[in-house]
């Protein structure tokens, strides 16, 4: 029996990683190979009106967006609102897809890196979130590569 192959979908990804205050946004390349940070949208009211226009200005074929799980990876309240917010911006997007995947330590990570750079955690705050997205669609590409499967699980639109 031979192996099954690997299959990496090509096109544009977008990645946020949402927070109470800051949404980081990064998007990849068509061949998905480097995530870079887009921008930082306020939470809140707008926040998905953005997203719409960022996925359409890069023709995005899906969005990944980070799901907070606790180390032992329990949800918890962060994890349900995200799920929330989610199913939203599915809704207004379709039939561009939506997933979540598994997002935790990526702040963590991205502060590092952020301090690695030379960048304090007051300078870093405005960008701590693109970077953290970053790390979020950077995970997510490798573990496609990796499977050949999409990674995470796809949000069910909610209008």
């Amino acid at each position: 029996m031979e192996p099954e192959e690997k299959v990496f979908r090509r096109g544009r990804r977008i990645a946020v990683d949402v927070g109470d205050a800051r949404i980081g946004v990064a998007v990849c390349d068509p061949d998905g190979l480097i995530a870079t940070p887009v921008e930082t949208v306020p939470a809140g009211g707008r926040s998905q009106a953005r997203l719409k226009a960022i996925v359409e200005e890069y023709d995005a074929v899906e969005v990944v967006v980070g799901l907070p799980r606790s180390l032992n990876g329990k949800e918890g309240p962060a994890a349900a609102k995200v799920r929330e917010y989610a199913g939203r911006l599915a809704g207004l997007l379709h039939p561009v897809g939506v997933r979540l995947v598994d997002e935790r330590m990526t702040t963590v990570t991205a502060a590092a890196g952020l301090r690695a750079s030379g960048r304090s955690s007051k300078k870093g705050r405005s960008v701590i979130d693109q970077a953290a997205a970053v790390v979020i669609l950077q995970s997510a590409l490798e573990t496609e590569r990796v499977s050949g499967r999409a990674p995470g699980e796809s949000v069910e639109p909610v209008n």
